[in-house]
């Protein structure tokens, strides 16, 4: 049993001031007054030193398990070993609940990816599934980032689904000319920022992308609706107009990743989608793709979940910049790191919140004398995984 005291409690509702949390086992038992933690002399005390009681983050897209696992072009590490390794790096951020986001492409015109190739994104994809019965720190799901070009590929993603493997789905459609790239200037810029290439070049590639053959709308709904029948949550990504918004959402679709326009996101929401935008784009003050600010839209009240996208610590400073730069209510910011992203992948029965009778996912956060987070403490299915102490000398 675990007392954990002398902190702010950032609940459902409000942030807490004079109350304590008491864990028992892997779960939460009681929020209870300051007061009372004497009456738990067996427990261990952890003091939270003034600093936030926060629940554990869920981060339901980042593809940073890519950048482990495939430092470079040419090196891919043992992909058991670069989920050890990185399940220690997002835990120091606050993550207690990853979804890695595989990227199942046909091709990625971009970069020389090879954890993209479907043979080492499969391989990825066990890898994670294994997690489940292996000593972990974290709590490992799947993220199965769909591109609508794949077209040979979608026997290989229901089978996945079927196995249990994949806990979130979206489909992503990175045409040139619609989308995060409805800009062709910003296209050609991308592509040329990545690799050699003259403008003919570029423009080849554009033509080529524009007529891929692509899974139809009717293949699309079938595979979504195998899917939610398994119980998850199907996403749309790069949303650019209402028309699209109306399509997906009547596939089923409940998260909107990544809208283009503030006028979209604030569409999705009023069709009901949870909307999402990634926490860099709060610490860039803005797209590196040229599309929505994140900051503007929280302002507008359009986004309700952040996720780190590639840059895990972004969630933890995101909270702060956004409530202290942005004028923003703290508790709001953060609820977009845990409990928005817990109902979005329906997992808000168990996780999510510090209330009694859920999982024990519990991060400490203090501040430096220059307002800097740190994580002091984190704990997983109430078990204490991490402390750290930061020194002066």
């Amino acid at each position: 049993m675990y007392i954990i005291h002398n902190g702010k409690v950032i609940t459902e509702e409000t942030i807490l001031e004079g109350y304590a949390v008491v864990v028992e086992g892997d779960h939460i038992q009681a929020i209870i007054p300051e007061e009372s933690i004497n009456e738990y002399k067996a427990a261990d005390h952890i003091n939270a030193n003034g600093g936030y009681i926060s629940p554990g983050f869920i981060d339901i897209h980042s593809d940073y398990i890519e950048t482990i696992a495939s430092p470079r072009p040419t090196s891919m590490m043992d992909f058991h070993i670069s989920l050890r390794e990185a399940e220690k790096i997002l835990i120091s951020h606050g993550i207690t609940t990853m979804f890695h986001s595989l990227s199942f492409y046909r091709e990625d015109v971009f970069t020389h990816k090879p954890m993209r190739y479907p043979e080492n994104v499969q391989r990825m994809v066990d890898a994670i599934a294994a997690t489940h019965n292996e000593l972990h720190l974290i709590r490992h799901r799947l993220h199965a980032r769909f591109e609508i070009d794949n077209v040979s590929e979608v026997d290989r993603l229901i089978q996945n689904i079927n196995g249990d493997k994949v806990h979130l789905l979206s489909f992503m459609d990175h045409t040139p000319g619609q989308g995060q790239y409805r800009d062709l200037e910003v296209y050609r810029q991308t592509l040329q920022g990545y690799r050699a290439l003259s403008d003919d070049d570029v423009q080849t590639i554009i033509l080529e992308r524009q007529n891929m053959k692509c899974l139809s709308i009717d293949q699309i709904k079938e595979i979504a609706d195998i899917a939610l029948a398994k119980g998850i949550a199907v996403a749309s990504h790069d949303d650019d107009n209402v028309e699209k918004l109306d399509l997906v959402a009547s596939f089923g679709t409940t998260i909107s990743e990544f809208p283009i326009t503030l006028d979209i996101a604030k569409k999705a929401r009023e069709l009901g989608l949870k909307t999402i935008a990634g926490a860099p784009n709060v610490m860039l003050g803005g797209s590196h793709s040229g599309n929505l600010s994140a900051a503007e839209a929280i302002a507008e009240n359009s986004i309700d979940i952040l996720c780190s996208d590639y840059y895990p610590a972004a969630l933890l400073h995101a909270i702060f910049t956004l409530s202290e730069s942005y004028s923003n209510d703290l508790h709001e910011m953060f609820m977009k790191v845990t409990l928005n992203p817990a109902k979005a992948v329906r997992m808000d029965g168990e996780i999510g919140s510090i209330k009694a009778g859920k999982k024990a996912d519990i991060i400490i956060i203090e501040r430096m004398d220059d307002g800097y987070p740190m994580l002091t403490a984190t704990m997983v299915n109430g078990a204490l995984i991490t402390t750290t102490n930061y020194r002066t000398n």
